[in-house]
C-alpha cells in the first residue's frame, strides 16, 4: 500500500498523542546530548558557549558517526571517511508537498539525472509506516532510474526504521531545527459542517509560489462545488470553489473561478491520483490571477455533503513539524537545506552542487598566497558599514594576482536570523585620500534571500594599481536599512606563473576610470560623452574591465529581469558588447550554483538577473582591446559607452530601474 492511501491526518487518542509528544521531546533531548562537539560558521568551526539544557546541534557543528539499517543492509557515516556530502531526508505521509515530491515524474527524473556523483542521500520516514513508505519511495525511484538507464540507487539509501526509533542524534536535528518556511511543516485544509461531530483535516499542496502569489486566509469560508471548474460559475461568488482535476489546465480552472469571484480554488484529485504541482505553463504565466489555489485528495464526506446541499465550511492551517531535510557537507559539518520552493529534487541537486563548489574553494584557499585579513566576522550594517585600515605586504607590487576571499554569514547560526531581502554589497578602497581613485569600488556581491552560506573568491588583479600606498582603508557596505550581515574578507596576493609559454607575464601598472551607471530611462545614454585618451608608454596590453548590474523594475521588468546590452565603442569601429541574455529566465541563476550562487534561498533566487544572482559575487567582465587601439606614441583614442533595451535606448513609462557600473581601461607592461 503506498503512502497515497489517505488524504486524512492519522487520529490518535488524546493519551496516545501526549505520550507520543513526550517521546519526541525526550528523544530530541537525549539525541542532542550525543552530538559531536560544537562547530562554527560555514567556513570554519569554533567553540561557542555551552548550549542550554535541551538545546540541539546547530548548523556548522561537526556531525557524529552513526549507523542505520537500510533495505539493502546498513549505511554508516564516519566523520572524514565519506569525502562526499550527505543529504538526509525524512518523509512523512502527512505532507502533501512530500507526496508530490516522490510521485512527480519530473521531480524524480531530476534526482536521477542531476544528483552529483559526490553526493549521497539517506531517506527516512517519520511515520509508523516507515517500511511501507521507503519501499514505495524506492520503487518510485527505481522505475524512473530504469527508464533513463541512470545509476543512482547505489547512492540513495532507504532506512525502514522510523525516525523516532533511530536511537541516534539524527532525530535531535530534525526535531530541534523544526520545519520553517514555505512548503514546510504540514499544510492542511480543514472542513467543518453542522452535521459533523469532528472537523475533517486533510493535507494540501498550494499552487506554485511564483504563479499565484496570494496566500490563503485563516478565516473560515464557505465551500461550494463547481464541477471541474473549467467554465465560470455564478454560484461560487465569495466562496472557495471545490473543483475536480482534469478536463482543462490548472490555469483555466483558476482563471474561470477568479472570473466567478470565488475567494479561492480547491482542486481535488481523482481517486488513486497523487497531488500535483499546480503551475501555469508558457504565456499563461503572464496573466495575473489574484486568487489562492491548492490541491487536496478527494474527500468522500465533503463531496457527499455538498451534493446533498449541506453547508460545508473550509479553513486553512499549517501545523509545525520536524524538519524534512538537512545535510552534511564534505567537511563533515551540519548544514540547513534552505527552502524548497516547489516539489522537485532539483533542490537536492543544487545544494549538493554548492557543497562541491565549497569543497573546491577550500582547496583553492590552500594554494600559496600572502594573505591580509581585512574583516574577521565583523558586523556590517548602517551608513558606515564595515571599515578597516590595513597594511599591505611589503613589496606587494611583486605579486601579479589579487583575489578577494569574501564570505557573508548571519547574526545567528540559523537561516532564520538572516536578512529577508537581497541587497548589493560593495567594497571600496582608499589608499590616498587626495587621489581621484579614493573610494573606488574593488568588489561587488549580492546577498542571499535569508541564507547565510555565501563564500566566494573573486579575481580583481587588474585593479591592483589602485593600491598605490602601503596602507589602505577598506569599506564594505550595503544599503543602511538592511538587516545586519557578518562579513569576513581577506586579500590574497600571489604569483600566478611568472611566464606564459616562455613569455614574461604582463602586469597592470595603471587604470583609467571610464563610466558609471545611473537611472535606466530615456536620458540614460544622453549622460555620456566620448572619452579621449592616449596609450601611455610602456604599455604592451590594454584591457577593458567592467562590473555591471541592473536593478529595479519598470513595466518591462528593467533593469533586474530584462535583457539589456552594454556597449563600449572604441575608435568608432570596435563595439565591445556585454549582453545579460539570461535575465528573466526561470532558472538562470540555478545554472550558477556550481560557481558559488547560494541555492535554496527564501525567495525568487532561481530567476536569471541583469548581470547578477542572489548570493553570488559579481564577476568582472574583461576584454583585451589592445588591437583596437592606436598604441604608438601619444596618438589619441576614443571610447563611448551606451546601454540598450531591445536594441534601443530605454524609455520606460513608469518607475525606471537603474544600472550600477564601475568601468576602467587597464594598462599592462
Amino acid at each position: 500500500m503506498s503512502p497515497l492511501r489517505s488524504g486524512k491526518m492519522d487520529s490518535l487518542p488524546s493519551e496516545a498523542s501526549a505520550l507520543f509528544l513526550l517521546l519526541l521531546i525526550v528523544t530530541a533531548q537525549e539525541a542532542s546530548g550525543r552530538t559531536a562537539q560544537e562547530g562554527g560558521s560555514h567556513h570554519r568551526h569554533r567553540n561557542p558557549p555551552s548550549p542550554q539544557p535541551g538545546a540541539g546541534p546547530e548548523p556548522g557543528d561537526l556531525a557524529a558517526a552513526f549507523t542505520v539499517p537500510t533495505l539493502d543492509g546498513k549505511f554508516s557515516y564516519e566523520p572524514g571517511a565519506l569525502k562526499e556530502s550527505l543529504i538526509i531526508h525524512a518523509f512523512t505521509n502527512k505532507s502533501g508537498f512530500l507526496e508530490c515530491l516522490w510521485s512527480s515524474e519530473v521531480s524524480l527524473s531530476s534526482l536521477v539525472e542531476g544528483l552529483p556523483d559526490s553526493s549521497q542521500v539517506l531517506v527516512l520516514s517519520q511515520d509508523d509506516s516507515a517500511v511501507t513508505d521507503v519501499l514505495w519511495m524506492r520503487e518510485q525511484l527505481h522505475r524512473v532510474a530504469m527508464r533513463s538507464r541512470k545509476e543512482v540507487l547505489a547512492r540513495v539509501h532507504f532506512c525502514p526504521l522510523p525516525v523516532f526509533a533511530l536511537g541516534n542524534w539524527i532525530p535531535g536535528v530534525l526535531y530541534f531545527w523544526g520545519c520553517v518556511g514555505r512548503n514546510c511543516g504540514l499544510s492542511q485544509a480543514v472542513f467543518t459542517s453542522d452535521g459533523w461531530k469532528m472537523p475533517i483535516v486533510v493535507k494540501r499542496l498550494d499552487a506554485r509560489y511564483d504563479w499565484l502569489m496570494e496566500r490563503w486566509s485563516s478565516n473560515s469560508s464557505r465551500l461550494v462545488g463547481a464541477g471541474d471548474g473549467c467554465e465560470p460559475s455564478a454560484s461560487v461568488g465569495g466562496a472557495v470553489a471545490w473543483v475536480s482535476e482534469g478536463n482543462c489546465s490548472f490555469f483555466t480552472k483558476v482563471q474561470s473561478m477568479a472570473k466567478s469571484n470565488a475567494s479561492g480554488v480547491l482542486v481535488y484529485s481523482l481517486p488513486g491520483n497523487p497531488l500535483q504541482d499546480m503551475n501555469c505553463v508558457g504565456d499563461e504565466c503572464n496573466v495575473p490571477l489574484r486568487i489562492p489555489a491548492a490541491m487536496v485528495h478527494m474527500e468522500v464526506s465533503v463531496a457527499q455533503a455538498l451534493q446533498s446541499g449541506q453547508k460545508v465550511n473550509i479553513s486553512f492551517q499549517a501545523t509545525p513539524s520536524p524538519n524534512f531535510f538537512f545535510s552534511i557537507d564534505q567537511q563533515g559539518a551540519l548544514a540547513e537545506m534552505g527552502w524548497f520552493l516547489y516539489p522537485s529534487f532539483s533542490f537536492f541537486n543544487w545544494q549538493a552542487q554548492w557543497f562541491e563548489f565549497s569543497a573546491g574553494l577550500q582547496l583553492k584557499l590552500q594554494s600559496p598566497a600572502e594573505v591580509v585579513c581585512v574583516f574577521d566576522e565583523v558586523r556590517m550594517q548602517g551608513d558606515r558599514g564595515a571599515v578597516a585600515a590595513v597594511t599591505l605586504p611589503s613589496e606587494w607590487w611583486n605579486f601579479d594576482t589579487l583575489e578577494l576571499d569574501a564570505s557573508l554569514s548571519c547574526p545567528g547560526r540559523r537561516d532564520t536570523s538572516c536578512a529577508q531581502w537581497d541587497h548589493t554589497v560593495q567594497l571600496f578602497v582608499c589608499c590616498d585620500p587626495l587621489s581621484p581613485y579614493c573610494d573606488t569600488e574593488l568588489g561587488r556581491w549580492i546577498t542571499a534571500f535569508r541564507r547565510g552560506t555565501g563564500h566566494w573568491l573573486t579575481d580583481v588583479s587588474p585593479l591592483m594599481p589602485l593600491l598605490d600606498r602601503n596602507k589602505c582603508t577598506f569599506t564594505m557596505k550595503t544599503v543602511p536599512w538592511a538587516m545586519p550581515w557578518i562579513v569576513s574578507l581577506k586579500l590574497r596576493f600571489s604569483v600566478n606563473n611568472q611566464t606564459d609559454y616562455g613569455v614574461e607575464k604582463l602586469r597592470p601598472f595603471r587604470v583609467m576610470s571610464l563610466y558609471s551607471g545611473g537611472t535606466f530611462d530615456k536620458n540614460y545614454n544622453k549622460r555620456y560623452s566620448p572619452v579621449k585618451f592616449p596609450v601611455p608608454p610602456p604599455t604592451k596590453k590594454v584591457e577593458l574591465y567592467a562590473v555591471i548590474t541592473g536593478h529595479g523594475s519598470d513595466e518591462n521588468s528593467c533593469g533586474e529581469f530584462c535583457v539589456t546590452s552594454h556597449h563600449f565603442l572604441i575608435n568608432s569601429v570596435f563595439n565591445n558588447t556585454h549582453v545579460f541574455d539570461s535575465a528573466g529566465s526561470p532558472l538562470g541563476c540555478t545554472m550558477l550554483v556550481k560557481d558559488g550562487a547560494v541555492p535554496n534561498e527564501h525567495g525568487t533566487w532561481l530567476y536569471g538577473r541583469g548581470g547578477w544572482c542572489d548570493g553570488l559575487q559579481v564577476n568582472p567582465w574583461r576584454v583585451d582591446v589592445t588591437k583596437q587601439l592606436n598604441v604608438s606614441g601619444f596618438e589619441s583614442n576614443t571610447v563611448i559607452y551606451f546601454g540598450l533595451f531591445n536594441g534601443s535606448d530605454p524609455n520606460p513609462a513608469q518607475e525606471p530601474g537603474y544600472i550600477i557600473m564601475s568601468s576602467f581601461l587597464v594598462f599592462y607592461k
